[in-house]
């Protein structure tokens, strides 16, 4: 485990791998590492299966609506980097992943990368639930140490913690294979000594952080099952 601040920046050596993906590459990766293990049956996926994992309302971050030209482009892209296989089945054309073997990863980074392909930052222990259907963690300090690894990775960190946000407990993570973390995503939160803070409302914020925390994981709690369902979930208000 690193013993790395929860709200200090990124470290400047956190450069990610000698190539960065774009951000069809990274939807397109993400979903086939995704369907690889909750849909074992129909992976590896064909070209409209995979166009409709990236399409999804649900679970994803941003939503995107990439077009079978744009997926075969993004698959053209990432088999450079020999990241994607290809195999002929039944009519069509199905198409897999390479991601552990080229990056020499245990599964359970895998499934990380993939969550946070798919989502965007999220704090470990957004991390553990999103990755429920793929791996079970015991808890959320075995998400950490995978994350740790993944930062500390000798060959180039491919995730970094970001900085808390204001009223957060727990920083976020985002991965590296798109690039480093942009300026406003290193921005530092202001510390709790500096924020002024009416008298007495310490324990008000307090219990306002910990409703928040378990909205959000009520929130992707209901995301996963609506996903498994085919449903789409109520907006937030």
């Amino acid at each position: 485990m690193s013993d790395i601040p929860d709200d200090a920046p990124a470290p400047a050596a956190a450069t990610g791998p000698s190539w960065t993906l774009d951000l069809a590459e990274t939807r397109v990766l993400g979903v086939l590492i995704e369907k690889q293990r909750t849909v074992p049956d129909t992976y590896p996926l064909t070209l409209n299966s995979l166009v409709a994992g990236c399409n999804q309302k649900t679970s994803r971050h941003p939503v995107l609506e990439l077009s079978d030209a744009q997926a075969q482009a993004a698959l053209e892209g990432l088999r450079a980097h020999a990241l994607v296989t290809e195999s002929s089945g039944g009519r069509a054309m199905r198409y897999g992943h390479n991601a552990d073997r080229v990056l020499k990863l245990p599964s359970q980074s895998v499934i990380l990368l993939a969550v946070l392909m798919l989502r965007g930052p999220q704090t470990a222990g957004e991390l553990r639930i999103a990755s429920d259907r793929m791996h079970n963690f015991a808890d959320i300090s075995s998400v950490e140490a995978f994350l740790d690894e993944l930062a500390e990775r000798p060959a180039g960190a491919l995730v970094a913690r970001l900085p808390r946000l204001p009223g957060a407990r727990e920083s976020r993570w985002m991965h590296l294979l798109a690039g480093p973390p942009s300026d406003d995503l290193l921005v530092a939160a202001p510390s709790v000594a500096a924020r002024a803070e009416p008298a007495g409302s310490g324990a008000l914020q307090e219990r306002v952080t910990q409703l928040e925390g378990q909205v959000a994981t009520l929130r992707a709690m209901l995301d996963r099952v609506c996903a498994e369902l085919g449903i789409e979930p109520t907006p937030p208000a």
